[in-house]
């Protein structure tokens, strides 16, 4: 069967995106700097890399039919304090070049190269209930420390069309999962009754289901028809406090209290992060609905019910 490489395959999408390609008989080669791991499926396996070094095995770049470039540091891990700031864009664009230099230097089979990239491309809604179509993929970047993150990212892995690799661009949405991100850290408060709104919680959040998101990885590396960049959200984009709301009635029922974090405060604890956090983006899903990709879960009620009942 085709072989996908992943980078970054062993954080929040690239776990389940393994899943999602190993059910549809894929086998998944994963690039990690942990020389220890392994896996019981037979159709995973590890190839070490060290992107500082410049390490990387070329035996599996050669042998492989899609690369799938997830790697990054976290976002909201840290301050963004100046080294930290650093990493988070050297950790995305220095590997999507490694990648590259070793594809450029050796034979290979690989068919296409999809990259993530992120709807921090964009700026805040200069209107939340004016803006209602949304970002599309031809708005320019934002002038913030996330929009020209991302400019570096996407500018990272254009040259690979240059070797005859259809190149394909996901600029993801908040992710909601089980597993992590934004819909774990809004359940917490709701352990002690507490549904914790975001500032006003008016800000609008462009969101995706973590499953409809893999579908997406797939739809792209098999669309031969895709190029370029597609924003990766749901048909459906809604208020934090919309958001916060729903899950705490379908978790809670009626028994929770709401309250709003105030927006100082979170700037406080947060420090620069806190602006993507209160930050309105309404993002339009209709190019990627224009391939004919259909959403398990166009909606937050859909999403939450089937996140809820696992």
């Amino acid at each position: 069967m085709a072989i996908v490489l992943i980078s970054g395959g062993t954080g929040l999408i690239g776990t389940k995106l393994t899943s999602h390609l190993t059910a549809r008989n894929y086998d998944v080669i994963i690039l990690t700097r942990n020389k220890k791991i392994s896996s019981e499926n037979k159709k995973i396996s590890y190839s070490f890399w060290d992107v500082k070094k410049q390490i990387i095995d070329a035996d599996v770049i050669k042998k492989s039919d899609y690369i799938i470039h997830l790697a990054g540091a976290s976002l909201m891990d840290k301050k963004w304090k100046a080294d930290y700031k650093k990493e988070i864009v050297d950790s995305r664009t220095y590997s999507a070049e490694l990648i590259i230099k070793t594809l450029r230097e050796n034979n290979h089979t690989v068919k296409s190269f999809v990259s993530a990239s992120a709807i921090g491309w964009y700026g805040a809604d200069s209107n939340p209930l004016i803006h209602k179509d949304g970002f599309t993929e031809t708005d320019p970047p934002d002038k913030s420390f996330l929009g020209e993150t991302c400019v570096l990212w996407e500018g990272s892995v254009d040259s690979v069309v240059q070797l005859n690799v259809r190149l394909v661009k996901l600029r993801t949405g908040i992710t909601v999962s089980n597993d992590g991100g934004a819909f774990k850290e809004f359940k917490k408060p709701l352990k002690l009754g507490v549904a914790g709104i975001l500032g006003d919680g008016k800000q609008i959040i462009s969101w995706i289901h973590i499953d409809d998101l893999c579908r997406m990885y797939i739809e792209a590396i098999e669309n031969n028809e895709m190029n370029g960049v597609y924003n990766a959200v749901a048909p459906a984009p809604v208020s934090n406090k919309k958001f916060v709301l729903e899950m705490a009635e379908k978790i809670k029922h009626k028994f929770f209290i709401p309250i709003n974090a105030p927006a100082f405060l979170l700037k406080l604890f947060l420090g620069k992060r806190s602006i993507e956090i209160l930050k309105s983006a309404t993002v339009s899903d209709k190019k990627i609905k224009s391939t004919g990709f259909t959403f398990l879960y166009p909606t937050i009620e859909a999403a939450l019910d089937e996140l809820i009942k696992h």
